[in-house]
């Protein structure tokens, strides 16, 4: 038995069958795109609005909550994330700006780093504007 199946009988689930596996598997690689064209999006801003869309698509009531929280996860960072370099583009004038565009850098890869950690995990994920995501 694997560990998931042990961590889904011990919630008083049925273990998955090895279709419901390979659908979940899909959908995480889906939540898994999304992260990494995040971080591809720092050097081409394109791919971040696809990952975007991505996410408010492949979000669904019928994905287990822990999955639904990384798109719901994603989604709130990329909206926070354009907060933040709006922020940082007007205030560089004043040179504080520079600081807030460096934290932005840092907080997406760290955002994106821990999302897929949590996601290798079938973890749930949740954050706010000044978080780096807290793990469940």
């Amino acid at each position: 038995m694997t560990e998931n199946n042990l961590t889904e009988m011990e919630k008083g689930s049925a273990p998955l069958s090895e279709e419901q596996r390979k659908q979940l598997k899909g959908q995480m690689s889906s939540a898994r795109a999304v992260y990494i064209l995040y971080l591809i999006g720092l050097v081409i801003g394109l791919t971040a609005f696809i990952g975007l869309v991505l996410a408010y698509v492949k979000r669904s009531p019928d994905n287990p909550d822990w999955l639904n929280d990384h798109y719901s996860f994603q989604i709130q960072t990329f909206w926070y994330g354009v907060l933040y370099f709006i922020v940082g583009i007007l205030l560089s004038a004043i040179l504080i700006g520079w600081l807030v565009i460096v934290y932005w850098l840092v907080w997406i890869v760290i955002r994106c780093v821990k999302g897929m950690s949590a996601l290798e995990s079938e973890k749930s994920i949740k954050g706010g504007l000044f978080t780096f995501g807290n793990i469940d």
